[in-house]
């Protein structure tokens, strides 16, 4: 196996007290996977990761001074955002386009696949978050960063971005609420996507544990530039600034999912 990072930890300081996370960040395969048999145009199309995210979660990282975690492959490899018994962990079509690396696959593939790339992202982050909470003694305010496809089967999308929760609503009432404070923004409560989903990061780091937290997706084509990037950093420094310094926002309380039991 050639050497391959499945993650990266962006620095920052930890008693700040909150994380920034980037799940589908990066479009990289380690050698061994070629490019799954898919054509290189499909590594610039969102089925391979997340456009803009990389960029957006390192200014924020950065202007806000806390730390980061970035998934560091390819959503097409195995996707860090389901859990590790999600049949859709490993796709074998993603809007259209068959997989071939990924079909057909032996349950030994799958389970290297979960060791090797997955289960490595996660524990990154669940370190990076202890170490937040350890160096506060509170619980840390965890953001989750994506983004969606401008439009969906040639229907087009409304919002410029979009939270997505489950049932705490602590960080996604106040986020929601100062985001659509700018007239010009459309913005969509589990809008294009339920936030709903067993397994998945949020869920497992955050619902679980009790840890307050939202996912926010940016439509990628406002963050498809460097100028767009910027242009987000700039908006978003200040709300997440301000959120992080509510103390409401930094207690654990532990919500039922919608779901199910945990």
């Amino acid at each position: 196996m050639d050497h391959f990072p499945s993650f990266e930890i962006l620095p920052g300081q930890h008693d700040k007290g909150m994380v920034i996370l980037g799940d589908h960040a990066m479009n990289r395969l380690p050698a061994r996977y070629g490019r799954l048999g898919l054509p290189e145009s499909a590594f610039s199309r969102h089925i391979a990761y997340d456009i803009g995210i990389e960029g957006l979660v390192r200014k924020l990282c950065a202007q806000l001074g806390v730390p980061g975690v970035l998934g560091g492959f390819s959503r097409l490899l195995i996707d860090p955002n389901r859990g590790e018994d999600d049949p859709t962990l490993i796709m074998k079509i993603s809007d259209g386009a068959v997989i071939p690396g990924n079909h057909p696959i032996s349950e030994e593939e799958w389970n290297y696949r979960i060791e090797t790339f997955h289960r490595p992202y996660h524990n990154a982050v669940s370190e990076t978050m202890d170490r937040v909470a350890n160096a506060t003694g509170k619980a840390p305010l965890v953001l989750s960063l994506h983004s969606f496809t401008p439009a969906w089967k040639s229907v087009p999308r409304p919002w410029h971005a979009a939270v997505l929760w489950d049932s705490d609503h602590r960080a996604v009432g106040p986020l929601l609420e100062k985001l659509r404070a700018d007239p010009d923004l459309v913005v969509g409560d589990n809008e294009p996507y339920d936030g709903a989903l067993k397994g998945d990061t949020m869920y497992r780091h955050c619902m679980v544990t009790g840890i307050p937290h939202a996912l926010l997706e940016v439509r990628q084509d406002l963050i498809g530039s460097e100028t767009g990037i910027e242009e987000w950093a700039a908006r978003l420094v200040p709300v997440f600034a301000e959120m992080n310094a509510d103390p409401a926002l930094h207690t654990y309380s532990v919500h039922a999912s919608r779901t199910g039991p945990y």
